[in-house]
């Protein structure tokens, strides 16, 4: 097939017209669809509700050690809390601190502890002239909100299918004191789907940083939403922290995961997990700050999941309800967008996204014309620092949400959207 770029002009205007046509049948359509973000569908969240009677007679509110989960105390968490989260943080216990309902909570706080008051002796990061920090891109959203809320630089940086282009990463850390961190989604990345190669993980462990207060802020928010039931060699992580070990840089990265897409967002456990010296650090600032976290929470998750067989078997059953839904993206893609040219798209084994690359230019008025059209998609330039996506091309598209049926409704109307922004950019 002629892709679009290869056709006449008369041509595609009797392309863009029939699609205007289109695209107004769908407006009159009136439809209310959301792509957006990353929710668990009401399907997924029905998985879990067994978890709400994990605890219920005055017996089962005790922990294992005989603590009382009513009351204040343990900061840190349960022990058996941290086994259960060691086993999302691929870490021993002994080096898991136990939060509150989100990870994102915990890098938020992370990333306040360094700058109010520095990290292992360094000077506060508020008293530094400048502070910078490198954001793989397309990547998460949320995470450049945090950094953008602190005042600090962002430093866009590609992402390819081994991770963050590590060429590139390791001149800017070499060469800058200033830059202090860099943002991590390390399996399934939000939004590409890449899980970063063995060579990426030793190179962030062992490169050159200026700044002796570097630090990794690893969001492993997908390690175990796998699409599939067999986890794919590719798709094995190496660990960061024993990486770091082996490289002499052990208090380099703060590890980060929750249950939010495993349970219920909003209602689920975080952890962290970091180095012995980053941890005593970390709850001596938290023992001013809290007395303890939800330790009835706690107790509920352990109960529910129990292990790591128990957490494989429960995200076996969420695969179950997301893969035909990644494969529907996938499908219409490539059915209606074959004839286009200049689309790419992420098919990712696990995770939540699929990284949508328009042509060059396209992606705010593909947004623009999918809201007119009744299908809500996460804001053109969102998977960029500052919302600045240089290409105009990335869309990040949010499958889980949707029942199938809405799901395929909306794909059909985005597949439009494309075209006729397309087609209007040639004309142009």
């Amino acid at each position: 097939m002629t892709a679009y770029a290869q056709r006449g002009h008369e041509e595609l205007q009797k392309i863009k017209d029939r699609l205007e046509e289109e695209h107004a049948a769908i407006k009159a359509r009136g439809l209310a669809l959301n792509m957006a973000r990353g929710k668990p569908s009401k399907a997924q969240l029905d998985l879990s509700m067994p978890l709400l009677s994990a605890v219920t007679s005055l017996e089962e509110c005790a922990a294992a050690n005989g603590t009382d989960c009513r009351n204040y105390g343990v900061v840190d968490g349960l022990p058996e809390a941290k086994k259960l989260m060691a086993v999302l943080l691929d870490d021993e216990p002994d080096n898991v601190i136990v939060l509150g309902n989100a990870s994102l909570n915990a890098m938020y706080d992370a990333m306040a502890r360094c700058w109010m008051f520095g990290t292992l002796d360094s000077a506060p990061w508020c008293e530094l002239d400048s502070v910078k920090w490198i954001c793989p891109s397309p990547g998460y959203d949320r995470h450049f909100a945090v950094t953008e809320e602190f005042g600090i630089q962002m430093i866009p940086v590609p992402m390819t299918a081994e991770g963050p282009d590590m060429d590139e990463v390791e001149r800017i850390v070499a060469s800058d004191v200033s830059v202090k961190g860099i943002w991590c989604v390390p399996k399934y990345a939000n939004p590409t789907g890449a899980t970063y190669s063995d060579k990426t993980v030793r190179r962030l462990a062992a490169m050159e940083c200026a700044a002796e207060d570097f630090r990794i802020f690893w969001d492993n928010a997908y390690g175990v939403h796998h699409l599939f039931d067999e986890e794919a060699e590719q798709d094995r992580l190496l660990d960061i922290a024993a990486a770091c070990r082996e490289a002499g840089t052990p208090d380099r990265p703060f590890k980060f995961a929750s249950t939010s897409k495993i349970t219920f967002p909003g209602a689920g456990i975080s952890a962290m997990a970091s180095s012995p010296a980053n941890l005593a650090e970390a709850k001596r600032r938290m023992s001013a700050q809290t007395i303890g976290h939800d330790k009835l929470n706690q107790l509920r998750h352990v109960r529910f999941l129990r292990d790591a067989e128990g957490i494989a078997a429960h995200m076996s059953k969420h695969a179950a309800i997301l893969r035909p839904k990644f494969e529907l993206v996938d499908a219409k893609l490539q059915e209606g967008l074959a004839e286009v040219g200049g689309c790419s798209w992420s098919t990712p084994r696990g995770g939540y996204f699929v990284s949508f690359d328009a042509p060059d230019g396209c992606a705010k008025r593909i947004v623009a014309l999918a809201k007119e059209a009744g299908v809500t998609l996460t804001r053109a330039g969102a998977t960029y620092p500052y919302g600045l996506d240089p290409r105009d091309s990335n869309i990040r598209i949010a499958p889980s949400l949707p029942p199938i049926e809405e799901l395929e409704e909306a794909l059909d109307a985005f597949v439009v959207c494309v075209k006729l922004a397309y087609a209007e950019k040639l004309l142009g």
